[in-house]
């Protein structure tokens, strides 16, 4: 047994799954094992954990493929288990060891999954949760961009949905993905029915939505109006009306529900004392900052430099070798969201940070595509970032530019050239 694991008195492997667990036990003292399911319930498992530090007492080494989710909220509540989080693909290429055909076996699982953790426990890390308010804050932000997913999903359907039977909609208004547009098509939700409104009624309902500017009302009048019907096929025009109303229904949930996402972040994140660090930052603002605080998180031991940070995030490329070739491929194995956050704000930082912009364009003049480039920028951020968050240092454009011209940069000399 490896030394990190000396102090447990039991080591525990367990297969998760929805209704019921795979686990394999084995004392620390004896070397026994013993293998057998436990049913997902609350009750099971609180009868299954206080058994098991009755019989062995604490702490014990329990390892599974998550690091977040229901039997990991359980175990949790419990001070004598550590919790080991093994990686799903880890895994799989451990059983392949084994079982060249790919078979899988839930109960073989649990104990590949104790041997990897007793034998190889160097290569895996102790669960240590942040703080309750991290991790609300981690929640919610990742929940939120999963209803902003949700909410493109549900515009470009409402889009082409209109563009069977109404396109007219889509040309007079330049977002649809808000209460404006989703009331006027509750209201109005075909072309002939927005033709027979009144002037007055029209006027009425934009002012209601703040919409006064007087040319643009005009303009918008004078193409209801005068628009042409795509269609007067009632079998278009029927179904396809039913189907945007539905989905302009669906809309407005997902949009209520970003609303107040966002009242819950702007609330709870502002708490923390990191949050200084990025809601300064160029292109952050109030979406992007909370997630880029709950990127680098609490624990500043958690990464030992920013090259472990870039890796872990998905950030940083792979290079493999073999004889005299060598070559160079995207990272497939990180957390999405994360990968996603430093994208998504590095992209955000192109128009507003002069040496961002800078570095953008010159990785486009190479000619790398806008997506390798914004990646190759999120590479440069995140060790920038690293070395705010560490010394807890908020993030200086004018400091950083004067830095690059002491050490001569080749990117501000390029920009001086052109």
């Amino acid at each position: 047994m490896q030394t990190e694991l000396t102090g447990f008195t039991a080591i525990i492997g367990i297969d998760w799954a929805d209704k019921k667990h795979d686990v394999c036990v084995q004392a620390a003292a004896s070397g026994k094992r013993q293998s057998y399911p436990v049913v997902h319930k609350v009750d099971k498992l609180d009868a299954w954990a206080r058994s098991l530090y009755r019989q062995y007492g604490g702490p014990i080494a329990v390892a599974l493929e998550l690091s977040k989710g229901p039997i990991v909220s359980a175990l949790q509540k419990y001070d004598f288990f550590v919790i080991f989080p093994i990686d799903p693909t880890t895994l799989a290429n451990h059983r392949k060891t084994f079982t060249l055909s790919g078979a899988k076996d839930d109960p073989t699982d649990a104990e590949y999954i104790l041997d990897l953790l007793l034998k190889h426990t160097e290569h895996f890390k102790a669960l240590k949760p942040q703080s309750v308010e991290m991790r609300t804050l981690m929640t919610l932000v990742e929940q939120r961009r999963r209803l902003m997913n949700d909410r493109i999903r549900l515009t470009n359907r409402l889009r082409n949905a209109l563009k069977q039977y109404y396109p007219q909609a889509l040309e007079w208004f330049d977002r649809i993905d808000t209460p404006l547009f989703c009331d006027f098509i509750k209201r109005w939700p075909s072309l002939a029915q927005a033709r027979r409104a009144r002037k007055a009624t029209l006027e009425r309902f934009f002012r209601e939505h703040n919409m006064n500017r007087k040319a643009l009302l005009e303009r918008r009048m004078t193409a209801i109006k005068s628009a042409l019907p795509l269609t007067l096929d009632e079998a278009i025009i029927m179904p396809y009306r039913l189907q945007a109303l539905t989905l302009v229904a669906q809309l407005e949930v997902a949009l209520a529900s970003i609303r107040s996402y966002d009242d819950e972040i702007a609330t709870l994140a502002p708490q923390h004392p990191d949050y200084g660090l990025f809601s300064t930052l160029p292109g952050a603002g109030p979406s992007l900052a909370p997630r880029l605080l709950v990127a680098f998180g609490e624990q500043r031991e958690r990464f030992a430099n920013a090259a472990a940070l870039q890796k872990y995030a998905g950030i940083a490329p792979v290079t493999e070798r073999s004889g005299q070739k060598h070559w160079i491929h995207w990272r497939w194995q990180c957390p999405t969201f994360l990968r996603q956050t430093f994208v998504e704000w590095a992209a955000q930082t192109i128009n507003k940070s002069y040496w961002a912009g800078l570095y953008y364009y010159q990785q486009r003049a190479k000619g790398c595509s806008y997506q390798a480039a914004v990646r190759a920028l999120a590479f440069k951020w995140i060790r920038i970032l690293y070395r705010c968050w560490v010394t807890r240092t908020p993030y200086d454009e004018a400091k950083y530019l004067k830095t690059l011209q002491e050490r001569g940069s080749p990117l501000l000399k390029m920009a001086e050239v052109a």
